[in-house]
């Protein structure tokens, strides 16, 4: 658990650097998220980890003209930055610093086998449970460094964990949201600062798997990895993403609509 635990403090204490640089526009500025601002998603940071450290959820009534919240979850996501919109951003900024002190100090207690829920829905272990926190953090420290336009850590700790969560979705992508059909066959090609390839095939059973290289795959689709992530967590649609397409266009179209996997 040590290695998740480190990548989610580096991006924590990265996001805090780069807020303690701001000036009083940058807290205002808005991000990918729509309804979000920047000050806006490091209060969502803090909301999420005062939870998992057990602090009650603050009792509050949302306004009612919010068009960005559009199910339970994100109304639910929504009261702890709703709550502190009215708070200046430097005072955000240092409930992320006791908060992110506050993790730490306990996170050495907890045991990494406790059986534990992930944002996807599935019981696993803490310790993977830290990789998504990880990978979590460093989604919403992006958000905030494009609106600010001050780029940074795309290969760092946090992005490793991105990469490996947002890939392990591709079998899910392609057979389960892209239905595509069996022998059907898709090939990722990720370039910049974490590169690699992914190749998915569905089998004769309908059940899309990972496998080695394929000689002629059905559909190949070639992205930076930024891009990659900004389809793979919402952040932009496909339509608007530089994105190199080879083979079938009309599975292509299936699996860029698809990409999009976090809640």
């Amino acid at each position: 658990m040590a290695g998740h635990v480190a990548a989610y403090e580096h991006t924590v204490r990265s996001t805090i650097a780069l807020a303690e640089a701001f000036e009083a526009a940058d807290w205002e500025r808005p991000t990918e998220c729509p309804g979000w601002s920047v000050r806006d998603q490091i209060s969502h940071i803090v909301g999420v980890e005062r939870l998992v450290l057990g602090d009650p959820l603050p009792e509050h009534t949302l306004p009612g003209d919010l068009p960005h919240v559009r199910n339970d979850m994100g109304r639910f996501n929504e009261i702890a930055v709703d709550i502190r919109r009215s708070v200046p951003g430097p005072k955000v900024l240092d409930e992320l610093r006791d908060t992110l002190n506050r993790r730490l100090a306990e996170l050495p207690d907890v045991d990494p086998d406790r059986p534990t829920r992930l944002p996807n829905g599935r019981m696993d272990t803490y310790t993977r449970f830290m990789a998504f926190r990880a990978f979590d953090c460093w989604t919403h420290e992006q958000d905030i460094r494009r609106a600010v336009g001050r780029p940074g850590n795309l290969a760092s700790p946090g992005a490793e964990r991105a990469h490996e969560i947002l890939t392990g979705s591709l079998p899910y992508v392609v057979g389960k949201l892209a239905a595509a059909a069996p022998g059907q066959s898709v090939t990722l090609e990720i370039t910049g600062p974490l590169r690699g390839t992914s190749h998915v095939v569905v089998g004769d059973d309908g059940r899309a798997v990972r496998t080695d290289a394929i000689a002629a795959p059905t559909v190949t689709l070639r992205m930076d990895w930024e891009t990659y992530a900004r389809l793979a967590c919402g952040r932009v649609p496909a339509a608007s993403a530089a994105v190199t397409i080879g083979g079938d266009p009309d599975l292509a179209r299936r699996v860029l609509a698809a990409l999009s996997v976090t809640p």
